[in-house]
């Protein structure tokens, strides 16, 4: 009993972390920044002037209405989640949307949804576009056009200490959670599964689909689930900001394919041009490289936005 209660008590005090963390907790600090990167709500497009080329591509009807609409799901750090006044997005993604705005004149609504029902939201035309972490798979691009932004990677955490001895190439028969609608769930935990184990005859790993990586997580630290599959830099901020809980395999999960996000619109949109030069516009620009070293991205950048 003793034992069940320090488990609980772990995977309690866990969820509490991660729930301030995906709400801007104060659990990570930034001293050279001048204090804690979650209580820190800098405009980065503050000064921005607009891209006139990517100006001149954007449809009439946006200029006349002066906004954009972007949608995200607030509760991933360190990418996309709310400051501790748990208002303002903050982290690489809601960056990333300032300075489209800005580099189309334009001003910039959130609105804060589930992942998985981003991609209905823009084809049914409730958001313009979203920056969300989301890789163009060919699913996707059946209903979005994608142009690419940054490049990272998936990673497995495991307990603190590894007892189940899981490693990238065997966690055969092992229950893996992974989070509803992303890449993890849809391809690369099934294709993983398929190389490493069922081709060798062992068994398949069991994934174990979650609504997001904080429950994840703490079904990881109450021993509910073996492991999680997910954004390295998502379980890297994760680990710092909660010690000896569990910890994250090195190397990166080789999944065979590459790990390029991009912001998603309306297939066939005729705001894409607009968005594609805008963002190039930022891959040029020093607050691009300024966002990424800020949330631990440093090695993420890429050099162009490409439309998928």
């Amino acid at each position: 009993m003793k034992t069940i209660n320090k488990v609980q008590t772990a995977a309690a005090a866990l969820a509490t972390l991660l729930a301030l963390s995906a709400c801007g907790g104060t659990a990570n600090s930034d001293t050279s920044a001048g204090g804690s990167k979650t209580s820190n709500t800098a405009d980065i497009s503050e000064g921005i002037q607009p891209d006139e080329a990517a100006v001149k591509l954007l449809p009439q009807s946006y200029k006349d209405k002066g906004e954009l609409t972007v949608a995200m799901d607030l509760h991933y750090p360190p990418t996309t989640f709310l400051a501790d006044d748990n208002v303002t997005p903050i982290g690489l993604n809601p960056d990333i949307a300032r300075l489209v705005a800005k580099k189309l004149g334009l001003k910039l609504k959130f609105e804060n949804t589930a992942f998985d029902t981003i991609i209905p939201g823009i084809d049914g035309g409730r958001y313009d576009f979203t920056v969300t972490t989301m890789s163009p798979t060919e699913e996707r691009l059946k209903v979005m056009d994608m142009v690419t932004y940054v490049s990272t990677g998936v990673s497995v955490a495991v307990a603190h200490g590894n007892p189940l001895n899981i490693s990238n190439d065997d966690m055969c028969g092992k229950n893996i959670a992974v989070t509803k609608g992303s890449n993890a769930q849809l391809k690369h935990l099934p294709n993983v599964s398929k190389w490493t184990c069922e081709e060798k005859g062992k068994p398949a790993i069991n994934g174990v689909t979650l609504p997001n990586i904080q429950e994840a997580l703490t079904q990881l630290a109450s021993k509910r689930v073996d492991g999680v599959v997910y954004d390295t830099p998502a379980l890297v901020w994760a680990n710092e900001q909660q010690p000896n809980t569990f910890e994250v395999l090195t190397p990166k999960l080789d999944t065979r394919t590459e790990h390029v996000n991009a912001m998603g619109l309306k297939k066939g949109s005729p705001l894409t041009p607009a968005i594609q030069a805008a963002t190039q516009s930022i891959l040029e620009s020093p607050e691009y490289k300024k966002s990424l070293d800020t949330w631990g991205l440093s090695g993420a950048g890429i050099p162009t936005a490409n439309l998928k």
